[in-house]
């Protein structure tokens, strides 16, 4: 039995397209549980096959797949049925599972409306997956209502099995890096916030879930060996347990592995012990989600962060040579030229080497499309449209386009008009040991300046 697992192509191009590339780390976890049951499986990264169509139809012509997954995101989610439509188109028999973040929240929606898919896999993927290929390629259709966590129709009806059981120890999936070659890795799952704008918490529960830092190490050294020498560490918060991270970083130096990598963290999240053994281990970059400057935003947004642990945390991790990049979400509820300021203000406090701005925006699984849902009357359909998502803006009579996108322009003028004084007021940490790591740090910040997106700004 052949089996495809596709990534598809968005609703619209992006200027950076790293941001829409990058074949989500849970595709290589079912992957790699069909490849551990015998199966003949396949990863296609179509994530711009929109470029050069006739290979699509070439492809499955060639490959002749008996199924096709496909990782489903609010933003490829029409991709997706594109590809699977034309998938039918040469071949009705084939069969169409949708997964994924999208997948997850909007089942019913996708059953519903489009008779090309035939199952949705809900939530965490690897096991429901495999068991509904076990009773496909077994033809047992009366088996379905008996496999936990997927969805399908029957008859006139949409059906969903009851949930499947989040997965307690992760240790016991296989490590992807046995089948396959990837730079994403993720040591946790799951995410301690609550925050109004995310999907993380209704995705993957609110247990934190752990794999121990010899696995962990495990897959970084098997990557390794294949060559890769830069990670992104893709945890919601990687920081969550600060005693495994030492553990973690400490057997990354003890086994010799040459790498860098990027992280995420909270704010809250970090100290000087752990700092200080990220940087050794090789991490460059860790990106905090700020938000905003206001704290009566970051409230409304859920976001339980001092403004004194956001201050800290930057000034720390600079000083260990780790660039600290900021997340900030604006035209937000409440959102005031008062409140613009407030973040401007905080950017020129924490000094960010690196910001990326956001549009708040509406997305299916969070509070924030609960609360749009019950104001407006809206059922799932509004997904009929070909849209990515929903600004939170165009639902508040306080805001509109214009005044959101002036918002914008001030902060990116107010962050250009100030990376010269951040550069400035630099301190690294003044000891020898991380004086070799320190140049690599300033090497690295001037390239930012000289070839990154910052040299096309006078």
């Amino acid at each position: 039995m052949k089996i495809l697992i596709i990534y598809p192509y968005p609703l619209f191009d992006r200027s950076q397209e790293e941001d829409i590339s990058v074949v989500p780390i849970g595709v290589y976890y079912v992957a790699a549980v069909l490849k551990e049951g015998g199966y003949d499986v396949e990863i296609l990264n179509w994530y711009n096959i929109h470029k050069s169509p006739e290979k699509i139809i070439e492809t499955f012509r060639a490959k002749k797949p008996d199924i096709i997954g496909f990782s489903i995101l609010n933003a490829n989610r029409w991709g997706g049925i594109e590809i699977a439509q034309i998938a039918k188109e040469i071949n009705p028999k084939v069969k169409i599972i949708f997964g994924g973040v999208a997948a997850t929240f909007l089942w019913k929606h996708f059953l519903t409306h489009f008779p090309v898919i035939d199952f949705v896999v809900i939530g965490e993927g690897e096991y429901a997956f495999l068991n509904l290929v076990e009773v496909i390629e077994q033809g047992r259709e009366n088996r379905l209502q008996h496999t936990t966590g997927i969805a399908f129709r029957q008859g006139n009806r949409v059906v969903r099995t009851k949930a499947a059981q989040p997965i307690s120890h992760l240790d016991q999936l296989p490590i992807p890096a046995t089948y396959f070659k990837y730079q994403h890795v993720a040591s946790s799952r799951g995410c301690p916030g609550k925050c109004t704008f995310c999907g993380s918490p209704k995705f993957w529960g609110h247990q934190i879930r752990l794999r121990s830092p010899a696995n962990f190490v495990e897959e970084l050294a098997l990557l390794y060996h294949q060559g890769v020498r830069f990670f992104y560490f893709s945890d919601d918060t990687f920081t969550i347990n600060k005693k495994r991270v030492v553990e973690i970083c400490k057997a990354i130096v003890e086994k010799g592995l040459k790498i860098v990598w990027v992280a995420i963290s909270r704010a809250d999240y970090v100290n000087e012990t752990i700092l200080y053994w990220m940087r050794k281990a090789g991490c460059i970059q860790i990106s905090y989600g700020v938000e905003s400057g206001s704290e009566k935003i970051r409230s409304l947004l859920h976001k339980r962060l001092k403004t004194d642990d956001i201050k800290k945390a930057f000034s720390l991790t600079h000083r260990y040579g780790i660039l600290a990049r900021a997340y900030f979400i604006y035209g937000s509820p409440e959102e005031t030229d008062e409140t613009i300021q407030a973040t401007i203000d905080m950017m020129k406090a924490i000094k960010p080497f690196v910001c990326v701005f956001y549009i708040l925006e509406i997305y299916p699984g969070t509070k924030l499309y609960l609360e749009y849902q019950k104001r407006f009357h809206v059922t799932d359909d509004i997904w009929l449209q070909k849209m990515e998502g929903i600004c939170y803006f165009e639902s508040d009579p306080h805001l509109s386009q214009e005044l959101v996108l002036d918002f914008g322009r001030r902060l990116r003028s107010a962050l250009y008009a100030s990376l010269s004084a951040f550069v400035e007021a630099l301190d690294l940490i003044d000891e020898e040991a991380f004086y070799e790591m320190h140049a690599d740090f300033c090497s690295r910040l001037a390239m930012t300046f000289s070839q990154g997106d910052y040299a096309n700004n006078e």
